[in-house]
């Protein structure tokens, strides 16, 4: 490969910009004709796969230190988009106030590919692993559209990325509010019980696409009733969601078994994946439904025990 945006035969022109502002410049003069380019394993695993074709031009941000890194704020956790999922696995902040990431990171691919790898390209691909996580957190994301920001909810995002609209703009961190879990609203009971759950269900222990990932995250009330809950599913080819109507229907349902069968139920109805050539979209349906359920019967069991 060629330097500085002078290209040799066969192979992408690599342009080196000094900040996120030039590099978003140089994405809006080549438009499609250019990528972005980090640690650069989703590019590689779409262009063999023969689903994405080499552009004439790769932006690389490896140059951009402000990228990387955790900021821990009065009210968010930053990540940077450059930060290696290794970096996210080993990180105690980010294990300490939001464990389902770091789980999540440690069942992504081998660790060499996780030692180049970055969160932005996880969310960026639609379809990763660490989104059910994210959206059970609540995560926003920012952008630098070349001169100025945009913030919005990793959940809207997901919907419009979803239609294939084309945005040129650069994400530059992803935002994680602080949340109090033991606290409720005045009006409502204490949460006496918080629990989280992440499962990544694949066709082998280890090293293989996800058939289903999940993310639960909730509280029971003093009064043995459930709250503040958030569910996320994805896997395959599904571009993950959040699962609302089952957060909306279970809110204040008392935390027993007949919510564990709800749980079940819910979810086959409001959880549409995507099949491919692995799994058929009814088989990943009943799996998430199972793993959810499953997940919210332990955090039943160990406020009854």
């Amino acid at each position: 490969m060629s330097m500085n945006g002078e290209r040799e035969a066969g192979y992408p022109a690599v342009w080196r910009p000094k900040d996120a502002q030039e590099a978003v410049r140089l994405k809006k003069q080549f438009g499609r004709e250019a990528d972005y380019v980090a640690g650069g394993t989703l590019l590689r695993t779409q262009w063999e796969a023969g689903l994405k074709q080499m552009p004439a031009h790769l932006i690389d941000l490896s140059g951009i230190v402000t990228l990387s890194g955790f900021v821990l704020s009065e009210d968010c956790m930053s990540i940077g988009s450059f930060t290696m999922l290794a970096a996210i696995r080993r990180s105690a902040e980010l294990t300490a106030g939001f464990p389902l990431i770091a789980l999540a990171a440690r069942g992504i691919a081998a660790p060499s590919i996780r030692n180049a790898a970055t969160i932005g390209g996880n969310v960026i691909s639609v379809v990763g692993d660490a989104l059910p996580a994210l959206l059970a957190y609540e995560a926003e994301l920012d952008w630098e559209e070349g001169g100025t920001k945009r913030s919005e909810t990793l959940a809207g995002w997901l919907a419009r990325a979803d239609t294939g609209t084309y945005d040129s703009a650069l994400l530059l961190r992803i935002r994680l509010p602080l949340r109090q879990e033991g606290k409720a609203a005045p009006s409502e009971p204490p949460v006496s019980r918080s629990f989280a759950f992440y499962d990544k269900i694949g066709r082998r222990e280890a090293f293989t696409p996800s058939v289903v990932t999940s993310a639960l995250i909730g509280g029971i009330g003093a009064d043995g009733r459930l709250r503040n809950l958030r569910l996320a599913a994805g896997g395959g080819r599904t571009v993950p969601k959040r699962l609302t109507l089952a957060e909306t229907e279970l809110e204040g349902a008392a935390a027993d078994d007949r919510a564990v069968a709800r749980l079940y139920n819910l979810v086959m109805e409001e959880y549409r994946p995507e099949p491919d050539s692995f799994a058929s979209a009814e088989y990943r349906r009943r799996t998430a439904a199972n793993v959810l359920s499953a997940q919210l019967w332990q955090a039943v069991r160990g406020f009854e025990g």
